[in-house]
């Protein structure tokens, strides 16, 4: 689970740590508050996009940090990273020029790497998820995410993509000689492009890690060699000194065993200066002074920077652009001698195409059944007496694309005879909540934190508080984090932040305080549009949400 979060300088958040519990923990607060910050804080340490813009004002860079349970980390994932230990930390930066440091474990790592380890920690809804549960296109990853599809699909996108690839050699052969000639000349003219920077894998990344120490050599090596000489070349360097203060210690813990422990701590302490002066003497050798080396290694990088803008992102992609290349080349100049054999071959991998689209078909159809029933059966108590839900698969074998052939739709019927209809036509505002709440309880199984944003919007009353039962029930065995506006749901929670913006004339800034006692009552009261007199109706109604809840 989450156990920590620290937020610096991110947004109207100055500098703020906060200690999660087990179960649902809930933000609650005024409108235009700041609580969805929080959330976007912990997006951004686990890889989502990061704005120059979102840093405070007056702050040089923004930091944030989230410390986790490891027990739920996929083995994999954690080899990967070289994560060890009860607990790791993930941590981002990102200061007003743009450029961004991550870490994973105190190790540096990229801003990739912290989503890849996001995504088997955390799962994300915010408030946009509404919308995008209106697109068909969804409804279709949903439901392979559901049935576990990722190696069928993957197989389905491979044998699409050779058609494609082969469907582009066999137009190639058919080429005129003219724009044969054309495309030989281009596609050479890309590869040696490529080939003559000849970037490696990671190459940027280590650039980047270097060029630092490389700009301040001159400076670093002066301080490097005053350090050593300190520590270890000087007479009277701190290893000489502490070395005679070792052995003079040795001689009176001979005569007064008291004394053994401190000479052994004495011992060593010289022990370590040792090392130190070793390791900074390698690294006072190992500084580059030559007075081109800085130049060649900024125009190194500037190279690969505009290879990556022309062929990348990435340097994986210039490289795997280099290899289309190289293949590309050999088709065009062999490409009339291939033309039947490439036709067999297209056809050949058309049918394993459909065949791969048939089975994935078959498939859908079963998880389809499933997964209707499952969410029926998590949004039917969320005040839904009658409600019916369809996942609709159809196939069209004349348009097999990557995902293969299927179109899926989510039919949605909420009221007692109404017909299925697609959700994008019938919902509500607060229908589609509880559709994706429901949606998020069957498709997150694994995930040990779950993040709801606004979950409950559109809905209130009755509804709201069968939402917050809904969210306490899906925090059992894991841990979810919610901002909510109904008193309904926090009153459910396990543990309450409220949040409270202060504004003077010359700046801003969020504070968010756990809540419990009496505060947490009033503050369930003042989301009942009470205050905090204890005699109102509102705390009276507080007290009972509590006792419901099993809070009081």
């Amino acid at each position: 689970m989450l156990s920590r979060l620290r937020v610096q300088n991110f947004a109207i958040i100055s500098d703020l740590s906060l200690d999660f519990a087990p179960g649902l923990n809930v933000f609650s607060g005024e409108t235009g508050a700041g609580k969805s910050i929080v959330i976007e804080a912990l997006g951004f340490v686990l890889g989502a996009r990061g704005d120059v813009s979102v840093i405070k004002d007056g702050a040089d860079k923004m930091a944030v940090s989230a410390v986790f349970s490891s027990d739920m980390l996929p083995e994999a994932v954690r080899k990967e990273y070289q994560i060890s230990g009860d607990v790791f930390t993930l941590k981002r930066e990102l200061d007003r020029k743009g450029k961004g440091k991550a870490y994973a474990d105190g190790r540096a790592v990229t801003v990739a790497a912290l989503a890849h380890i996001g995504r088997a920690l955390v799962d994300f809804h915010g408030q946009h998820e509404h919308q995008s549960l209106m697109h068909a296109s969804v409804h279709l990853l949903l439901l392979d995410k559901f049935a576990k599809h990722g190696t069928l699909v993957q197989k389905t996108e491979d044998a699409y993509r050779r058609v494609q690839a082969v469907q582009a050699k066999l137009d190639a052969a058919r080429l005129s000689a003219q724009e044969k000639e054309r495309l030989l000349d281009m596609s050479r003219y890309q590869l040696k492009e490529i080939e003559d920077i000849n970037p490696t894998t990671d190459e940027d990344f280590q650039l980047e890690q270097t060029l630092p120490k490389m700009k301040h050599a001159g400076k670093l090596l002066e301080m490097a060699a005053e350090a050593y000489n300190e520590l270890y070349e000087a007479e009277d360097s701190a290893t000489a000194r502490a070395g005679k203060a070792a052995r003079e210690l040795q001689n009176m813990a001979e005569l007064d065993e008291n004394l053994a422990p401190l000479a052994q701590d004495v011992s060593s302490a010289l022990l370590t200066l040792e090392d130190a002066a070793a390791t900074l003497g390698a690294y006072k050798d190992d500084i580059n002074l030559e007075p081109d080396a800085l130049d060649k290694m900024l125009e190194r990088h500037e190279k690969i920077k505009r290879l990556k803008g022309k062929y990348g992102p990435e340097i994986a992609d210039v490289l795997r652009t280099a290899e289309e290349l190289r293949e590309r080349i050999e088709n065009l100049q062999h490409s009339e001698e291939r033309e039947q054999e490439l036709l067999a071959e297209l056809e050949k991998d058309k049918k394993t195409l459909l065949k791969l689209a048939r089975e994935l078909h078959d498939k859908r159809m079963e998880a389809a059944e499933k997964l209707s029933a499952l969410i029926t059966e998590q949004i039917r108590p969320l005040g839904f007496h009658a409600v019916r839900f369809a996942t609709a698969v159809e196939m069209d074998e004349e348009n097999v694309g990557p995902t293969g052939a299927d179109k899926v739709e989510f039919l949605f019927s909420p009221n007692p005879g109404q017909s299925l209809r697609p959700l994008k036509n019938i919902a509500s505002g607060g229908e589609i909540s509880r559709v994706m709440l429901g949606l998020k309880t069957v498709l997150a199984p694994t995930v040990p934190v779950m993040v709801f944003d606004e979950v409950d919007a559109g809905i209130g009353g009755e509804t709201g508080h069968l939402v917050g039962q809904k969210l306490r029930s899906a925090a059992q065995g894991r841990q979810v984090l919610c901002v909510t506006h109904l008193a309904q749901v926090a009153a459910q929670a396990d543990q309450n932040f409220h949040v409270d913006k202060k504004a003077s004339q010359t700046a801003t800034d969020v504070s968010i305080s756990p809540l419990s006692g009496e505060g947490l009552t009033a503050e369930i009261a003042r989301m009942l549009g009470g205050g905090a007199d204890r005699r109102s109706a509102a705390f009276t109604h507080a007290e009972e949400l509590l006792k419901d809840a099993g809070r009081l």
